[in-house]
Formats: structure tokens, sequence, C-alpha cells
């Protein structure tokens, strides 16, 4: 069975609205919307043709492909620089201490601030895998496929990334942080925020949210306990992230609490692993796995393949990945080693 991760097209676009029905909810970057959608591939499609290599605020929209039967299985984002044309949010967890003289103790508060600290920084998100496919490795490839387009594009990104990862979800669909916090300003429910913002952006976060910093312990003891956590779905991908290069830094989601992991886009293990090699042909043996990738812009494709290493900078890897590629002997690819 090959997978290929490529750019989406506007062909895409019900195999998106389709899997955007089954996220469970709380996936923004995935509405299940179609014009919502057909913005996206529109604004993904501007991106790709656009021929300066600058820092702008572009969407990067890829799918993953079974190649054997051509279904889309899974899809994920890059936003090349968050707050260029509307304010990216998010609380900062902070600490308030204060010494009481009289009473000789020291009282230390947490508190949760209204920031745009993050402004400027590239952002992964919108990973989502179908469950039928995630025992497969196809997240991985999923997930480090953006890493290696960013080194590919290195031009186009600046110097931090994030991701935010899902907070924690209740049975229900609800948020325990929202309705802990912003759902008693906005009057209106975890979904139907979620669900606005997805399609309108956030904008009514800044119009309507109080700017002061807001003590932890004032809230709710079913919000306080998830600030900060991921979804439990979300633990492995938290790992992962972690494995890549992100941590956590006491930033979390305006809307469910969720952590957002920061990192140096040239740190990130699979940018600083990434290496251009020159294909001398196939194989059919037994390699060692790496991802490769090829092609610029709206050309991009990458998938796993078995390489063997023939000397400095050259490579030979199996005929089923360098099909998926459209790779012929001379042709250059980017490798990073799983």
């Amino acid at each position: 069975m090959s997978f290929i991760i490529r750019a989406a097209t506007e062909g895409d676009l019900q195999a998106l609205y389709e899997m955007a029905k089954v996220t469970g909810g709380g996936f923004t970057n995935l509405p299940a919307d179609r014009d919502a959608l057909a913005a996206k591939l529109e604004r993904a499609h501007a991106a790709l043709s656009r021929t300066e290599d600058s820092i702008e605020d572009d969407l990067i929209l890829f799918v993953l492909e079974n190649r054997d039967t051509g279904q889309i299985r899974g899809t994920c984002q890059i936003f090349s620089k968050v707050g260029e044309k509307a304010p990216f949010y998010s609380y900062r967890i902070g600490t308030l201490t204060q010494h009481s003289r009289e009473l000789g103790r020291t009282f230390r508060a947490q508190m949760l601030s209204l920031t745009t600290d993050l402004e400027g920084a590239a952002e992964v998100g919108g990973l989502f895998l179908h469950p039928r496919e995630r025992a497969e490795g196809q997240g991985l490839l999923l997930a480090r496929s953006r890493y290696l387009y960013i080194a590919m594009h290195r031009a186009r990104f600046g110097e931090r990334i994030l991701a935010e990862l899902r907070g924690v979800i209740d049975e229900a669909g609800g948020s325990p942080f929202w309705d802990g916090l912003a759902g008693r300003f906005f009057g209106m429910s975890f979904q139907e925020a979620d669900a606005f913002n997805a399609i309108h952006g956030h904008q009514f976060i800044a119009d309507l949210m109080p700017k002061t910093p807001i003590y932890v312990d004032m809230l709710s003891e079913q919000a306080r306990a998830v600030i900060g956590m991921p979804h439990p779905n979300g633990r492995a991908a938290m790992r992962m992230l972690e494995t890549e290069g992100f941590k956590y830094n006491g930033y979390v989601d305006i809307f469910d609490g969720g952590p957002t992991m920061l990192g140096k886009i040239d740190n990130l293990k699979s940018v600083s692993g990434a290496r251009a090699v020159r294909l001398t042909g196939t194989h059919e043996e037994r390699g060692t796995r790496v991802l490769a990738a090829t092609g610029h812009l709206a050309g991009f494709r990458c998938a796993y393949a078995q390489a063997v290493f023939d000397g400095d900078g050259e490579i030979r890897i199996d005929s089923e990945a360098a099909d998926a590629l459209n790779l012929a002997p001379g042709d250059t690819l980017t490798i990073v080693e799983r």
C-alpha cells in the first residue's frame, strides 16, 4: 500500500469535507463547512502560486493520498506567519508574587494573561488522519512532511514555529475551560464559539474578552484541572512534537485551554536533519526507512522510502517510492531519517 503527501487541490474539497465531519469537533483548522474549506483551498492555491521567496501570510494545505485507491485519508496544514491580518491570541500562564509583612506570608497566584506574543511565528496544525490508517505510521508522515516542506522552502518562513494541541473536551462536546472562563462573557457554548471561529476568525475575542489578567484560582475546579492539558487523543501528538523539538512554555489556547507548543525552526529534528541527495537508481532490497521529498511549491511530494546509501550524497530508493515521487536517476531529493 503506497501513500503520498501532496498539495491539496480544488478537487479534494469533498474528501476534506467528509473528513471534517468525523473529527469530533474542536478542529478549528478543519471546519465541517464547505464554503470555509473552499476558501482554504483557494488561499492555499494562491500561496503555492506566489513566486517571491518572502515571508507572507500563507496557508499550505496538504493531503495524504492512497495511491492504490486514490482515496484521501488524511490532511495537514502550515501557516507561514500567524497574526499578520488578524491578532493571534493566546493565554500566557504567569505568576504574581505578593508578600504581606504583617502576616509574614508570601502569596503566589497563577494568572492568565491575554497576549499576542506569538505573532509572526509559523504554525503547523489541521492534522487529521482517518482512524483506519493510524496503525501504519501515516500520522508521522503527515506531521514530518510539513517540516521537510519548510526546510525546502526555508526563505518563506521565520525563526519560530508553534503547534496548538486540542484541549480537553467532555463527553457532551463541551469544554470545561471555555465554560469556566470565556463562556461567561460570550453567552455562547463552546461548540458555537468554536464553529464561529473556524469560519469567521476570532476577532470577536478581541471585541468581547476582558483584557485584564484572570486569577486561575477564581475559575471552577473543572476549568483549572484542564489548563495546559491536551485532549486524551492528542497525547501521542504532544510526544511527537516534543521529539521533534517543540516545548510547552506556558501558552494555552483561548478556547479550550489546550497547550501551545513552541520551537525554533532551525532546531527541529526534521529541519536540521534534512539533506539533499542525488538519486542513482532504484533497488528491491530492504534499506533504511526515510522520509523522502521532492518538488517545489505545488509540486511538493513526500513519501516513505527504503534507502540504500551508495556514497557521499548518493542514494538508491525502492522503485515504489521513486514512482510515487516521480523520480528518475540523476534527480535530487531531500531526505530525513525516520
